[in-house]
């Protein structure tokens, strides 16, 4: 404190001498109010901490995920300064920045308050009236009142509508989440923030009344507040420090309080996820900042990975995925105390807007609220035996640490099981399916990637819930009846279609040139440009083989040399892996890294996005690396190098088409730009986008093995996506993955719409034909 500070200081305790006492007993009472206030947070905030701590810890290992630190500390440095997760929402992004960074900056400011209560010219040694430094207060202040009082207003404005049908309630994203722990963390910033502002304005109007601090009462120190002092003007010094005082000890009451509710309330992640945001973006699955997307996660026991050679020495009691709470690893268990109830997932999720009982933010509310409770009995048993079911139930009526667990509304497809205790929180069962998690959310996910793509705080729902899959295949054997012939012929067939083996090369009948065949042709694939991973689909499904069709006769038309494995290949093994039988794609895969080794295949083109994400993303993790291209990225550079040209037709009208990302392929693997172009390259079509496009497309309904289930709750996926489509004018829907050609097919057909779905091979190959006519 600067020594007029002091003068000013004592003049003040001068003054209140000669009035009776009066403002030693505000500033006796309010010193007093905030070491209670003061002692009770941090305590209170502790307790929070350790809770949130020792629950985390009760995690697996989760092996890589904090090195390395440099790479980490500044991914984690740039996506959170950079908010770069805020995707298609500027006002809220820039509204929740300006709020996130005032949390740091303004903290100086309450360490301020402290010794404004005793001192009402107390300024930070250095830096209290460097002009700089109250320039970035003020502006920070500014910025941070305008941030919250708008996201009041979207909240305000999404919130679910009292009164509303269940539907309409639905549809905001805030639907499910704690709205009071909302409101606390906002009114808290609100206040905050006006106690800054406002003590500015009564700092410059008291150092206005002193000689010797009056040359800080300028707009040069006060840039933005000036004007808020002179409305204090005429104000007796006396008056103005009583003020100080007591906006200087609302503010620390207030943000005590706050501390007091969060260490209360554990899971409340609206409020501390902004601190362990910092600590889940850093433990990110991919360290240099993708999404946790594209390859899965290799299933795990005793923290290393299970592949083929490992399952000769597998424990006879292994637990493979997860199928209780502590099964999960400690970033699991981080993810889901970080979750900030957003709803940006739910309001992406394919499969709650189409009706289905899956929402990524209830799914993860869910899991938080089973592990608060049932946290202290884990660690309590900790080198014991196991509790039985009974005893956790029993136990878990109590609470975690004291606090309530969340209860939302979750329309009863994710409600914990058992008895209800007084304070109505569910008893925690041992089991999380289906006691925590209901099947028909476990197998509405169709593992398109848009929760993980939206999560501002980096969750990675599509690795737990396939996690949860897994158990539920491999230990319990439940899953939809209809997958069980599916991996029956996957096991003895090699395709989820049951079909022979010899009849994968009876697409190319027909064609006016040779296909070959590795082994048959050609000694080896590196002997071709490329190895053209054809895909089960490709070989065996109607439609998905006039696409091939179409590319094999474009690369040949291209002088592109390609061989196939024929009889050779095998399902790669995506649907085997997102359906949960992490064992069957193990032998899948590793069936086919072999016979790619023998073949002598290092450059690989394929069509089924699956395939391209399988080959490309998850076969390294067996040894297996290739250089995969998809088809739209070699033609639309076979084009763009002149090989290929399309041509328009003699005459008409330009065909309106719209394009449909494949979530595998753009989410997944970010490749937008390619089929666009392609499509941009005939001169014929004239293309729209549909409202959902390229980061934010919606899925088919066909991924996550879903193509292999019936739908029978809401909305089908492919038929709301279909009728997207058709609702652009589009007549033909352009995509570049077979199962999306299948799955919106069968979609328009559903809906009764007249629109064409073609792959873009097919559109290209129809253009190239006319230009050889010429």
């Amino acid at each position: 404190m600067s020594s007029d500070g002091s003068r000013a200081g004592r003049r003040y305790r001068d003054g209140a001498q000669d009035r009776a006492g009066g403002p030693e007993v505000l500033q006796t009472v309010s010193v007093v109010l905030v070491v209670l206030a003061t002692a009770a947070g941090v305590a209170l905030l502790t307790r929070g901490v350790v809770a949130i701590v020792r629950q985390v810890g009760l995690g697996r290992p989760a092996p890589g995920r904090l090195s390395p630190a440099g790479a980490r500390a500044w991914t984690t440095v740039r996506e959170i300064l950079g908010h770069g997760h805020f995707r298609g929402r500027p006002a809220v992004r820039a509204a929740h920045w300006a709020v996130m960074v005032a949390f740091p900056l303004l903290f100086l400011t309450l360490v301020t308050g402290y010794g404004q209560l005793l001192d009402p010219a107390f300024a930070l040694p250095l830096i209290g009236h460097l002009a700089p430094w109250e320039w970035l207060v003020e502006v920070i202040a500014w910025l941070s009142l305008a941030g919250i009082v708008v996201l009041i207003a979207v909240r305000q404005r999404r919130q679910p509508r009292a009164g509303a049908d269940l539907l309409a309630r639905r549809r905001s994203r805030f639907f499910g989440s704690t709205r009071w722990q909302a409101y606390v963390v906002e009114a808290v910033i609100l206040v905050v923030v006006l106690c800054v502002l406002a003590l500015r304005g009564l700092e410059y109007a008291y150092y206005a009344t002193d000689a010797g601090l009056a040359r800080f009462a300028t707009a040069v120190h006060f840039p933005l507040t000036a004007w808020l002092g002179q409305l204090f003007a005429g104000a007796s010094p006396a008056a103005l420090a009583d003020a100080i005082t007591v906006v200087a000890a609302v503010k620390i009451v207030v943000s005590m309080a706050w501390l007091v509710v969060i260490g209360l309330q554990p899971t409340m992640g609206v409020a501390w996820h902004r601190f362990l945001a910092v600590v889940n973006v850093f433990a990110r699955r991919e360290p240099g900042g993708g999404p946790a997307l594209g390859p899965l996660e290799p299933l795990r026991v005793d923290g290393r990975p299970l592949d083929v050679a490992a399952l000769e020495d597998l424990p006879e009691d292994a637990t493979l995925g997860v199928g209780t709470i502590g099964d999960f690893t400690w970033k699991g268990l981080l993810d889901f105390s970080t979750c900030t109830e957003c709803g940006r997932c739910q309001d992406q999720c394919p499969a709650w807007n189409t009706g289905k009982p899956l929402s990524p933010k209830l799914f993860t509310l869910a899991l938080r609220d089973h592990a608060a409770a049932t946290a202290p009995f884990l660690r309590a048993a900790g080198g014991a035996a196991p509790l039985s079911p009974e005893e956790l139930s029993a136990a878990s009526l109590a609470g975690a640490d004291g606090f309530v667990p969340h209860t939302g509304d979750v329309l009863g497809a994710l409600a914990a099981a058992g008895a209800t205790g007084p304070a109505g929180v569910a008893a925690a069962p041992t089991a999380l399916v289906p006691d925590v998690v209901d099947p028909d959310v476990l197998w509405s996910c169709t593992t398109c990637g848009a929760c993980v793509h939206q999560c501002p705080v980096d969750i990675e729902h599509v690795d737990h819930i396939l996690d949860l899959r897994r158990h539920e295949v491999l230990m319990a054997s439940a899953f939809p009846a209809e997958l069980g012939p599916m991996f029956k012929k996957l096991e003895s067939k090699g395709n989820p279609w049951g079909m022979a083996a010899r009849k994968r090369l009876e697409w190319a009948k027909g064609l006016d040139f040779e296909v070959p065949v590795v082994g048959a042709d050609v000694e080896s694939a590196a002997e071709v440009d490329y190895l053209f991973w054809v895909g089960c689909a490709g070989a065996f499904e109607d439609r998905a083989r006039r696409t091939t069709r179409a590319v094999a006769e474009l690369l040949h038309t291209a002088g592109v040399r390609f061989a196939v494995l024929g009889d050779g290949e095998s399902c790669t093994g995506d649907p085997a892996r997102r359906a949960g039988n992490e064992l069957l794609f193990q032998m899948l895969a590793a069936q086919n890294v072999e016979t790619l080794a023998e073949a002598g295949a290092t450059r690989i083109v394929v069509t089924c996005a699956h395939c391209f994400n399988t080959l490309a993303r998850e076969y390294p993790q067996l040894g297996g690396h290739y250089e995969v291209v998809h088809h739209t990225q070699l033609l639309n550079r076979l084009v763009r190098e002149g090989r290929l040209t399309p041509v328009a037709p003699p005459a008409g009208e330009a065909r309106p088409v719209t394009y449909h990302d494949p979530c595998y392929l753009g989410r997944h693997n970010q490749v937008y730009a390619p089929p666009r172009e392609l499509l941009g390259a005939l001169p014929e079509l004239e293309v729209t986008e549909m409202p959902r496009s390229g980061e934010t497309a919606m899925c088919c309904g066909g991924g996550g093995a879903r193509v292999w289930m019936e739908e029978k709750i809401g909305t089908r996926v492919n038929a709301a996506r279909a009728r997207e489509a058709a609702a652009t004018g589009a007549t033909a829907v352009a995509t570049a993955c077979p199962f999306c050609t299948t799955m919106l097919s069968d979609g328009a057909a559903a809906n009764g719409d007249d629109v064409e779905v073609l792959d873009v091979a097919q559109l290209l190959l129809a253009g190239v034909r006319r230009g050889q006519e010429r």
